[in-house]
């Protein structure tokens, strides 16, 4: 079965202006992810799907393939990530008659994680009969939530011990993996029979704002990845 990662990178990030190749450690914060990707040895090919110029040069150079510069219309604020996928997914079968099996959707923002992770979602689908599989970390947090102006609580239902509180399961954006058909004929990234693939939350760092960086920079310092 083929297996392809696309890392979807805009040039137009709000909160951290050219994140995505903003310099973390060294290193511009794609490079990792491309890196990650690259020593997947179950992954045939691994593609950074961006409009902007400068990301596809950086991208290229760290070894990510740049087959066609997503078009200005799939690269807006309010772009979904779904139809990006699917505008990949078409052009390689349209233009190189390329038609993977499974998709792998990893984000630049996500340098901490590691190689191993993704082979395992892929090993998920091929060998366990997973449709998708999505990265999850445990979370044995306490939730409340507003209700008619009153707060009500969530989770756990019955207060107990932390250690006996059954962990819920909270997506944590590193890893989506899928079948082809899912992504193309059900419009869904993730559906049908689904796997979760568990992680540490050191590994689970999303690059979101500055504070994300120095984190991501302490543990980087301290080998974590």
């Amino acid at each position: 079965m083929r297996s392809i990662a696309i890392i979807p990178a805009r040039g137009g990030s709000k909160a951290i202006p050219r994140k995505n190749i903003k310099i973390l450690f060294g290193k511009p914060l794609i490079a990792y992810i491309i890196e990650t990707a690259l020593n997947v040895k179950e992954l045939d090919r691994v593609i950074v799907s961006t409009e902007d110029s400068e990301i596809a040069k950086i991208a290229k150079k760290y070894g990510a393939e740049i087959p066609f510069i997503r078009p200005k219309e799939l690269a807006k604020d309010e772009t979904p990530t779904l139809p990006v996928l699917q505008h990949a997914v078409k052009y390689l079968e349209e233009k190189e008659d390329y038609i993977p099996d499974i998709i792998v959707l990893l984000y630049a923002t996500f340098p901490l994680l590691k190689p191993e992770k993704v082979s395992h979602a892929i090993k998920m689908i091929k060998e366990d009969g997973f449709d998708s599989v999505i990265s999850v970390i445990k979370d044995k947090g306490h939730y409340w939530i507003e209700e008619e102006k009153k707060f009500t609580r969530l989770y756990p239902k019955i207060v107990e011990n932390r250690q006996l509180v059954k962990p819920l399961f909270k997506e944590n954006g590193a890893i989506y993996a899928c079948k082809k058909d899912l992504l193309m004929e059900k419009n869904e990234i993730v559906g049908g029979k689904i796997g979760f693939l568990v992680m540490k939350k050191e590994n689970s760092v999303d690059i979101n704002e500055q504070m994300d960086f120095e984190l991501a920079e302490f543990l980087l310092k301290r080998n974590i990845r």
